[in-house]
Protein backbone atom coordinates (compact mmCIF):
# COMPACT_ATOMS: atom_id res chain seq x y z
CA UNK A 1 0.00 0.00 0.00
CA UNK A 2 1.93 2.35 -1.36
CA UNK A 3 0.82 6.10 -2.25
CA UNK A 4 1.81 7.94 -5.04
CA UNK A 5 0.91 11.91 -6.02
CA UNK A 6 2.80 13.45 -9.33
CA UNK A 7 5.56 14.67 -8.39
CA UNK A 8 5.98 12.48 -5.27
CA UNK A 9 6.01 9.39 -6.94
CA UNK A 10 9.67 8.79 -8.08
CA UNK A 11 10.73 9.68 -4.31
CA UNK A 12 8.48 7.16 -3.30
CA UNK A 13 9.40 4.90 -6.03
CA UNK A 14 13.35 5.23 -5.39
CA UNK A 15 12.81 4.87 -1.72
CA UNK A 16 10.96 2.08 -1.71
CA UNK A 17 11.91 -0.21 -4.75
CA UNK A 18 14.04 -2.80 -3.84
CA UNK A 19 16.62 -4.82 -5.75
CA UNK A 20 19.64 -6.24 -5.18
CA UNK A 21 22.07 -4.47 -6.90
CA UNK A 22 24.91 -7.41 -6.98
CA UNK A 23 26.09 -8.43 -10.28
CA UNK A 24 25.40 -11.32 -11.45
CA UNK A 25 28.50 -12.84 -9.37
CA UNK A 26 28.49 -14.96 -12.99
CA UNK A 27 31.87 -15.95 -15.11
CA UNK A 28 33.49 -19.40 -15.08
CA UNK A 29 35.07 -19.20 -12.01
CA UNK A 30 38.52 -18.83 -13.99
CA UNK A 31 37.92 -22.30 -15.13
CA UNK A 32 38.03 -21.00 -18.94
CA UNK A 33 40.20 -22.70 -20.92
CA UNK A 34 41.56 -24.05 -17.89
CA UNK A 35 41.36 -28.37 -19.09
CA UNK A 36 40.76 -28.75 -22.76
CA UNK A 37 40.07 -32.46 -24.07
CA UNK A 38 42.43 -33.97 -25.93
CA UNK A 39 40.35 -35.77 -28.25
CA UNK A 40 41.72 -34.80 -32.02
CA UNK A 41 45.02 -33.77 -30.39
CA UNK A 42 47.95 -36.03 -31.44
CA UNK A 43 49.79 -37.75 -27.92
CA UNK A 44 52.61 -34.83 -28.40
CA UNK A 45 50.55 -32.45 -28.44
CA UNK A 46 48.30 -33.24 -25.45
CA UNK A 47 51.97 -34.29 -23.38
CA UNK A 48 53.39 -30.99 -24.44
CA UNK A 49 50.12 -29.04 -22.90
CA UNK A 50 50.43 -31.03 -19.79
CA UNK A 51 54.21 -30.64 -19.41
CA UNK A 52 54.16 -26.75 -20.16
CA UNK A 53 51.35 -26.45 -17.63
CA UNK A 54 52.09 -28.69 -14.49
CA UNK A 55 49.91 -26.85 -11.95
CA UNK A 56 46.71 -26.30 -13.97
CA UNK A 57 43.47 -26.52 -12.08
CA UNK A 58 41.19 -29.17 -12.92
CA UNK A 59 37.99 -27.92 -13.69
CA UNK A 60 35.66 -27.67 -10.85
CA UNK A 61 32.02 -29.25 -10.39
CA UNK A 62 28.96 -26.63 -9.90
CA UNK A 63 28.08 -26.47 -6.41
CA UNK A 64 24.48 -27.77 -6.39
CA UNK A 65 22.64 -26.02 -3.47
CA UNK A 66 18.47 -26.15 -2.93
CA UNK A 67 16.31 -23.18 -2.33
CA UNK A 68 13.34 -23.59 -0.33
CA UNK A 69 10.26 -21.55 -0.81
CA UNK A 70 6.48 -21.33 -0.26
CA UNK A 71 4.97 -19.88 -3.58
CA UNK A 72 2.38 -21.13 -5.88
CA UNK A 73 0.53 -19.80 -9.01
CA UNK A 74 2.18 -16.76 -11.33
CA UNK A 75 4.71 -16.10 -7.87
CA UNK A 76 5.97 -19.38 -8.45
CA UNK A 77 6.20 -19.59 -12.43
CA UNK A 78 8.03 -16.24 -11.52
CA UNK A 79 10.61 -17.56 -9.54
CA UNK A 80 11.40 -20.50 -11.58
CA UNK A 81 12.15 -18.32 -14.72
CA UNK A 82 14.24 -16.63 -12.53
CA UNK A 83 16.29 -19.46 -10.69
CA UNK A 84 16.69 -21.03 -14.97
CA UNK A 85 18.02 -17.56 -15.90
CA UNK A 86 20.35 -17.99 -12.71
CA UNK A 87 21.82 -21.20 -13.77
CA UNK A 88 22.10 -20.21 -16.98
CA UNK A 89 24.26 -17.21 -16.35
CA UNK A 90 27.32 -19.18 -14.52
CA UNK A 91 28.92 -22.45 -14.82
CA UNK A 92 29.53 -21.82 -10.45
CA UNK A 93 26.31 -22.43 -8.48
CA UNK A 94 23.21 -24.36 -9.75
CA UNK A 95 20.27 -23.74 -7.73
CA UNK A 96 17.65 -26.98 -7.31
CA UNK A 97 14.06 -25.27 -6.26
CA UNK A 98 12.28 -27.04 -3.40
CA UNK A 99 8.56 -25.89 -3.32
CA UNK A 100 6.74 -25.79 -0.67
CA UNK A 101 2.68 -25.01 -0.29
CA UNK A 102 3.31 -21.37 1.66
CA UNK A 103 5.55 -19.52 3.52
CA UNK A 104 4.44 -21.54 7.08
CA UNK A 105 5.12 -24.75 5.81
CA UNK A 106 8.59 -23.70 4.35
CA UNK A 107 9.38 -22.82 8.66
CA UNK A 108 8.03 -26.23 9.51
CA UNK A 109 9.64 -28.08 6.79
CA UNK A 110 13.06 -25.98 7.95
CA UNK A 111 12.95 -26.57 11.64
CA UNK A 112 12.83 -30.40 10.39
CA UNK A 113 16.13 -30.01 8.25
CA UNK A 114 17.85 -28.02 11.14
CA UNK A 115 16.86 -30.63 14.08
CA UNK A 116 18.67 -33.44 11.63
CA UNK A 117 21.35 -31.56 10.36
CA UNK A 118 20.42 -32.15 6.76
CA UNK A 119 19.73 -28.33 5.85
CA UNK A 120 19.23 -26.61 2.35
CA UNK A 121 21.37 -23.49 1.84
CA UNK A 122 18.61 -20.80 1.13
CA UNK A 123 15.59 -20.27 1.99
CA UNK A 124 12.97 -18.07 1.81
CA UNK A 125 11.93 -17.89 5.21
CA UNK A 126 13.62 -15.70 8.27
CA UNK A 127 13.13 -16.06 12.21
CA UNK A 128 14.84 -13.80 14.34
CA UNK A 129 14.19 -16.22 17.36
CA UNK A 130 16.31 -18.72 15.11
CA UNK A 131 18.58 -16.26 14.46
CA UNK A 132 19.28 -15.64 17.98
CA UNK A 133 19.84 -19.30 18.19
CA UNK A 134 22.33 -19.75 16.00
CA UNK A 135 20.30 -21.54 13.56
CA UNK A 136 20.84 -18.92 10.50
CA UNK A 137 24.40 -17.98 9.54
CA UNK A 138 25.40 -13.86 9.82
CA UNK A 139 26.00 -13.04 6.36
CA UNK A 140 28.07 -9.64 6.90
CA UNK A 141 31.30 -11.11 6.23
CA UNK A 142 30.02 -12.31 2.81
CA UNK A 143 28.57 -8.99 1.96
CA UNK A 144 31.91 -7.61 2.71
CA UNK A 145 33.49 -10.14 0.73
CA UNK A 146 31.57 -8.76 -2.60
CA UNK A 147 31.55 -5.40 -2.90
CA UNK A 148 29.61 -5.68 -5.88
CA UNK A 149 26.90 -6.14 -3.75
CA UNK A 150 26.08 -2.75 -3.17
CA UNK A 151 24.37 -2.92 0.60
CA UNK A 152 24.16 1.27 0.39
CA UNK A 153 21.88 0.38 -2.67
CA UNK A 154 18.79 -1.72 -1.13
CA UNK A 155 15.99 0.04 0.53
CA UNK A 156 17.68 0.71 4.18
CA UNK A 157 14.07 -0.14 6.41
CA UNK A 158 13.88 -3.53 4.10
CA UNK A 159 17.42 -4.34 4.77
CA UNK A 160 17.17 -3.10 8.75
CA UNK A 161 14.35 -5.75 9.07
CA UNK A 162 17.07 -8.72 7.99
CA UNK A 163 19.48 -7.55 11.08
CA UNK A 164 19.53 -9.38 14.22
CA UNK A 165 20.87 -7.87 17.68
CA UNK A 166 22.93 -5.23 14.62
CA UNK A 167 24.25 -8.35 12.58
CA UNK A 168 22.77 -9.37 9.53
CA UNK A 169 21.18 -12.54 8.91
CA UNK A 170 18.34 -11.79 6.20
CA UNK A 171 18.43 -9.96 2.88
CA UNK A 172 15.25 -8.82 1.07
CA UNK A 173 14.18 -10.72 -1.39
CA UNK A 174 11.12 -8.33 -2.19
CA UNK A 175 8.64 -6.12 -0.36
CA UNK A 176 4.98 -6.37 0.38
CA UNK A 177 1.71 -4.55 1.74
CA UNK A 178 -1.75 -5.25 1.76
CA UNK A 179 -3.82 -3.21 -0.71
CA UNK A 180 -7.09 -2.78 -2.04
CA UNK A 181 -8.50 -4.24 -5.14
CA UNK A 182 -11.77 -3.84 -6.14
CA UNK A 183 -13.88 -4.37 -8.88
CA UNK A 184 -14.61 -1.20 -11.72
CA UNK A 185 -17.75 -2.33 -12.80
CA UNK A 186 -19.19 -3.23 -9.31
CA UNK A 187 -18.27 0.57 -7.67
CA UNK A 188 -19.63 2.05 -11.08
CA UNK A 189 -22.75 0.18 -11.14
CA UNK A 190 -23.50 1.62 -7.50
CA UNK A 191 -22.08 5.47 -8.00
CA UNK A 192 -19.17 4.72 -5.90
CA UNK A 193 -16.22 6.72 -6.24
CA UNK A 194 -13.20 4.51 -5.55
CA UNK A 195 -11.22 7.90 -4.51
CA UNK A 196 -14.14 8.54 -1.82
CA UNK A 197 -13.22 5.57 -0.26
CA UNK A 198 -10.62 6.61 2.29
CA UNK A 199 -11.83 5.30 5.90
CA UNK A 200 -12.96 2.11 6.88
CA UNK A 201 -16.61 3.97 8.25
CA UNK A 202 -16.90 4.91 3.93
CA UNK A 203 -16.01 1.38 3.24
CA UNK A 204 -18.23 -0.03 5.06
CA UNK A 205 -21.29 1.73 3.86
CA UNK A 206 -19.87 1.10 0.32
CA UNK A 207 -19.84 -2.57 0.48
CA UNK A 208 -23.51 -2.67 2.49
CA UNK A 209 -24.45 -1.01 -0.88
CA UNK A 210 -22.65 -2.76 -3.06
CA UNK A 211 -23.61 -6.56 -1.07
CA UNK A 212 -26.75 -8.39 -2.82
CA UNK A 213 -28.67 -10.78 -0.83
CA UNK A 214 -31.76 -13.16 -1.71
CA UNK A 215 -33.72 -15.15 0.96
CA UNK A 216 -31.91 -14.38 3.50
CA UNK A 217 -28.85 -15.23 2.18
CA UNK A 218 -25.58 -12.77 0.50
CA UNK A 219 -24.95 -13.93 -3.00
CA UNK A 220 -22.74 -10.63 -3.96
CA UNK A 221 -20.24 -9.54 -1.22
CA UNK A 222 -18.92 -5.93 -1.00
CA UNK A 223 -16.03 -6.77 0.74
CA UNK A 224 -13.80 -9.91 1.40
CA UNK A 225 -10.80 -9.22 3.90
CA UNK A 226 -8.09 -11.59 4.30
CA UNK A 227 -8.53 -14.14 6.64
CA UNK A 228 -6.26 -14.09 9.31
CA UNK A 229 -5.12 -11.30 11.94
CA UNK A 230 -3.11 -9.47 9.45
CA UNK A 231 -5.69 -7.46 7.65
CA UNK A 232 -7.41 -6.55 11.13
CA UNK A 233 -4.37 -5.85 12.73
CA UNK A 234 -3.17 -3.48 9.80
CA UNK A 235 -6.46 -1.31 10.70
CA UNK A 236 -6.34 -1.16 14.05
CA UNK A 237 -2.59 0.34 13.13
CA UNK A 238 -4.39 2.97 11.75
CA UNK A 239 -6.58 3.54 14.42
CA UNK A 240 -3.70 4.30 16.54
CA UNK A 241 -3.46 1.02 18.39
CA UNK A 242 0.09 -1.01 19.28
CA UNK A 243 0.65 -4.62 20.22
CA UNK A 244 3.21 -3.22 23.41
CA UNK A 245 3.69 -0.23 25.52
CA UNK A 246 6.62 1.54 24.62
CA UNK A 247 8.88 0.17 27.37
CA UNK A 248 8.17 -2.98 25.45
CA UNK A 249 7.04 -4.69 28.88
CA UNK A 250 3.04 -4.69 28.60
CA UNK A 251 0.92 -6.41 26.10
CA UNK A 252 -1.97 -3.74 24.58
CA UNK A 253 -3.79 -5.88 22.44
CA UNK A 254 -6.71 -5.70 24.62
CA UNK A 255 -6.85 -1.52 24.21
CA UNK A 256 -10.47 0.26 22.76
CA UNK A 257 -8.35 0.31 19.41
CA UNK A 258 -8.03 -3.17 19.07
CA UNK A 259 -11.55 -4.14 20.45
CA UNK A 260 -13.20 -1.35 18.33
CA UNK A 261 -11.82 -2.27 15.27
CA UNK A 262 -12.06 -6.13 15.11
CA UNK A 263 -15.80 -5.99 16.74
CA UNK A 264 -16.35 -3.96 13.65
CA UNK A 265 -15.18 -6.22 11.18
CA UNK A 266 -17.04 -9.24 13.03
CA UNK A 267 -20.03 -7.10 13.05
CA UNK A 268 -19.37 -6.70 9.04
CA UNK A 269 -18.89 -10.40 8.45
CA UNK A 270 -21.39 -12.30 10.71
CA UNK A 271 -24.31 -9.82 11.56
CA UNK A 272 -24.41 -7.20 8.70
CA UNK A 273 -22.83 -10.38 6.64
CA UNK A 274 -21.57 -7.67 4.22
CA UNK A 275 -18.10 -9.47 3.76
CA UNK A 276 -17.02 -12.69 4.13
CA UNK A 277 -13.54 -14.52 5.04
CA UNK A 278 -12.71 -17.52 3.25
CA UNK A 279 -10.22 -19.74 5.15
CA UNK A 280 -8.94 -23.44 5.34
CA UNK A 281 -7.73 -25.35 2.45
CA UNK A 282 -4.20 -26.44 1.60
CA UNK A 283 -1.73 -23.83 1.24
CA UNK A 284 -3.04 -20.76 -0.52
CA UNK A 285 -6.29 -22.07 -1.35
CA UNK A 286 -8.13 -19.32 0.53
CA UNK A 287 -6.55 -16.96 -0.55
CA UNK A 288 -7.07 -17.69 -4.40
CA UNK A 289 -10.98 -18.40 -3.40
CA UNK A 290 -11.16 -14.52 -2.25
CA UNK A 291 -9.25 -13.51 -5.43
CA UNK A 292 -11.66 -15.75 -7.56
CA UNK A 293 -14.70 -14.11 -6.08
CA UNK A 294 -13.77 -10.84 -7.02
CA UNK A 295 -12.48 -11.98 -10.48
CA UNK A 296 -15.61 -13.84 -11.12
CA UNK A 297 -18.03 -11.38 -10.02
CA UNK A 298 -19.26 -12.61 -6.48
CA UNK A 299 -17.89 -9.77 -5.00
CA UNK A 300 -16.98 -6.37 -5.30
CA UNK A 301 -13.23 -6.14 -3.77
CA UNK A 302 -10.69 -7.95 -1.06
CA UNK A 303 -8.06 -6.58 0.58
CA UNK A 304 -4.97 -8.74 -0.67
CA UNK A 305 -1.12 -8.33 -1.15
CA UNK A 306 0.84 -6.08 -3.40
CA UNK A 307 2.25 -9.00 -4.96
CA UNK A 308 -1.41 -10.64 -6.07
CA UNK A 309 -1.40 -7.71 -9.05
CA UNK A 310 0.71 -10.96 -11.54
CA UNK A 311 -2.81 -12.81 -10.88
CA UNK A 312 -5.41 -10.04 -11.70
CA UNK A 313 -6.68 -8.76 -14.69
CA UNK A 314 -6.94 -4.78 -14.26
CA UNK A 315 -9.13 -4.65 -17.29
CA UNK A 316 -11.67 -5.63 -14.67
CA UNK A 317 -10.15 -4.86 -11.43
CA UNK A 318 -8.27 -1.76 -10.09
CA UNK A 319 -5.94 -1.07 -6.97
CA UNK A 320 -6.49 1.70 -4.07
CA UNK A 321 -4.80 2.05 -0.36
CA UNK A 322 -6.15 0.63 2.42
CA UNK A 323 -8.41 3.88 3.89
CA UNK A 324 -7.68 5.05 7.46
CA UNK A 325 -10.18 6.20 9.81
CA UNK A 326 -12.61 8.72 10.47
CA UNK A 327 -10.71 11.45 12.80
CA UNK A 328 -7.36 9.89 12.65
CA UNK A 329 -5.71 9.87 9.53
CA UNK A 330 -4.56 8.05 6.67
CA UNK A 331 -3.76 4.09 6.81
CA UNK A 332 -0.83 2.92 8.29
CA UNK A 333 -0.63 -0.60 7.34
CA UNK A 334 2.46 -2.84 7.51
CA UNK A 335 5.25 -3.16 4.43
CA UNK A 336 7.10 -5.31 5.38
CA UNK A 337 10.00 -7.44 3.77
CA UNK A 338 10.19 -10.88 2.74
CA UNK A 339 13.92 -12.32 3.82
CA UNK A 340 15.73 -15.38 2.80
CA UNK A 341 18.17 -16.78 4.67
CA UNK A 342 21.24 -19.34 4.81
CA UNK A 343 20.92 -21.75 7.77
CA UNK A 344 24.03 -21.92 10.17
CA UNK A 345 24.34 -25.78 9.38
CA UNK A 346 25.32 -25.59 5.46
CA UNK A 347 28.89 -25.65 4.31
CA UNK A 348 30.83 -22.39 4.10
CA UNK A 349 31.05 -23.59 0.15
CA UNK A 350 26.99 -23.80 -0.30
CA UNK A 351 26.74 -20.30 2.08
CA UNK A 352 29.21 -18.72 -0.38
CA UNK A 353 26.82 -20.17 -3.53
CA UNK A 354 23.92 -19.04 -1.58
CA UNK A 355 24.77 -15.94 -1.41
CA UNK A 356 25.34 -15.89 -4.94
CA UNK A 357 21.78 -16.92 -6.00
CA UNK A 358 20.43 -13.85 -3.57
CA UNK A 359 22.73 -11.10 -5.05
CA UNK A 360 21.64 -12.20 -8.90
CA UNK A 361 17.72 -12.23 -7.46
CA UNK A 362 18.04 -8.73 -5.75
CA UNK A 363 19.91 -6.99 -8.59
CA UNK A 364 18.32 -4.35 -10.52
CA UNK A 365 17.30 -5.88 -13.40
CA UNK A 366 15.80 -8.65 -11.45
CA UNK A 367 14.29 -7.49 -8.84
CA UNK A 368 12.82 -5.02 -11.12
CA UNK A 369 11.65 -8.39 -13.38
CA UNK A 370 9.81 -8.84 -10.41
CA UNK A 371 8.27 -6.25 -9.13
CA UNK A 372 6.64 -5.52 -12.75
CA UNK A 373 5.37 -9.55 -12.98
CA UNK A 374 4.01 -9.81 -9.46
CA UNK A 375 3.11 -6.85 -7.79
CA UNK A 376 5.94 -6.81 -5.02
CA UNK A 377 8.28 -4.26 -4.06
CA UNK A 378 11.54 -3.83 -5.40
CA UNK A 379 14.46 -3.57 -3.35
CA UNK A 380 17.07 -1.78 -4.86
CA UNK A 381 16.89 1.82 -5.36
CA UNK A 382 18.67 1.44 -8.70
CA UNK A 383 15.79 -0.55 -9.72
CA UNK A 384 14.25 3.04 -10.48
CA UNK A 385 16.69 3.15 -13.63
CA UNK A 386 15.55 -0.16 -15.30
CA UNK A 387 14.59 1.15 -18.49
CA UNK A 388 11.77 -1.86 -18.75
CA UNK A 389 10.03 -0.87 -15.62
CA UNK A 390 9.97 3.13 -15.84
CA UNK A 391 7.74 1.77 -18.91
CA UNK A 392 5.79 -0.68 -17.06
CA UNK A 393 5.10 1.60 -14.35
CA UNK A 394 3.81 4.51 -16.36
CA UNK A 395 1.08 2.65 -18.50
CA UNK A 396 0.50 0.01 -15.21
CA UNK A 397 -0.58 2.54 -12.86
CA UNK A 398 -1.60 -0.13 -9.76
CA UNK A 399 1.97 -0.65 -9.81
CA UNK A 400 2.44 2.40 -7.70
CA UNK A 401 -0.16 1.59 -5.29
CA UNK A 402 2.13 -0.22 -3.23
CA UNK A 403 4.93 2.64 -2.92
CA UNK A 404 2.72 4.71 -2.14
CA UNK A 405 1.22 3.46 0.54
CA UNK A 406 4.70 2.07 1.72
CA UNK A 407 5.52 5.74 2.36
CA UNK A 408 3.22 6.15 5.20
CA UNK A 409 3.50 2.50 6.58
CA UNK A 410 4.05 0.73 10.14
CA UNK A 411 6.81 -1.56 10.61
CA UNK A 412 6.47 -5.33 11.23
CA UNK A 413 6.34 -6.13 14.72
CA UNK A 414 9.07 -8.00 15.75
CA UNK A 415 8.18 -10.38 18.22
CA UNK A 416 10.23 -10.72 21.01
CA UNK A 417 8.68 -14.15 22.05
CA UNK A 418 9.82 -15.99 19.04
CA UNK A 419 6.52 -15.65 17.51
CA UNK A 420 4.27 -16.66 20.48
CA UNK A 421 2.64 -13.32 20.63
CA UNK A 422 1.41 -13.68 16.98
CA UNK A 423 0.40 -16.91 17.49
CA UNK A 424 -1.65 -15.54 20.20
CA UNK A 425 -3.18 -12.97 18.01
CA UNK A 426 -4.17 -15.17 15.43
CA UNK A 427 -6.03 -17.74 17.56
CA UNK A 428 -7.86 -14.24 18.30
CA UNK A 429 -8.65 -13.42 14.60
CA UNK A 430 -10.15 -17.14 14.22
CA UNK A 431 -12.56 -16.66 17.07
CA UNK A 432 -13.65 -13.56 15.43
CA UNK A 433 -13.74 -13.91 11.88
CA UNK A 434 -14.70 -17.45 11.89
CA UNK A 435 -16.43 -18.53 15.08
CA UNK A 436 -18.45 -15.36 16.02
CA UNK A 437 -16.39 -14.52 18.98
CA UNK A 438 -17.27 -10.67 20.65
CA UNK A 439 -13.92 -9.25 19.97
CA UNK A 440 -13.13 -8.22 23.44
CA UNK A 441 -13.67 -11.81 24.63
CA UNK A 442 -11.49 -12.95 22.27
CA UNK A 443 -8.36 -10.08 22.46
CA UNK A 444 -8.44 -10.31 26.41
CA UNK A 445 -7.41 -14.13 26.26
CA UNK A 446 -5.19 -13.49 23.82
CA UNK A 447 -3.82 -10.49 26.14
CA UNK A 448 -3.55 -13.10 28.58
CA UNK A 449 -1.56 -15.51 26.81
CA UNK A 450 0.68 -13.14 25.64
CA UNK A 451 1.44 -11.53 28.48
CA UNK A 452 2.67 -14.93 30.32
CA UNK A 453 4.96 -15.56 27.16
CA UNK A 454 6.52 -12.18 27.54
CA UNK A 455 7.05 -12.20 31.05
CA UNK A 456 9.13 -15.25 31.03
CA UNK A 457 11.93 -12.94 29.65
CA UNK A 458 12.34 -10.83 32.55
Amino acid sequence: MLKTRKGFAGLLLSSLLLTTACGSNGGNGGNEGAATGSDGQSPAASESSAVASPETPAPQAPVTIEFWYGLGGKLGENMQTLIEKFNASQQEVIVKPVVQADYSETGKKLQAAIASGDVPAAVLSSNVDWARKGYYASIDDLIAANPGFNAADVIPTFLEQGKVDGKQYFLPMYGTTQVMYYSKEALEKNGIKAEELTTWEALGEAAAKMTVKSGGKTTFYGWEPMWGADNMIDATLSKGGSILSEDGKTVTIDSAEWIDTWEQFRKWIHEDQIMRIHYGGQGWEYWYKTIDDVMKGNAAGYTGSSGDQGDLDFMKLAAMEQPGWEGVGQGKPVASAIQAGIPAKASPEQQQAAFKWFSFFMSPENTAFWSMNTGYIAVRQSALDDPAFVEYSAANPQSTIPLKQAAHASEPFQDPTGGKINDALKIAADKVQISNVPAAEALKEAKATAQRELDKLK
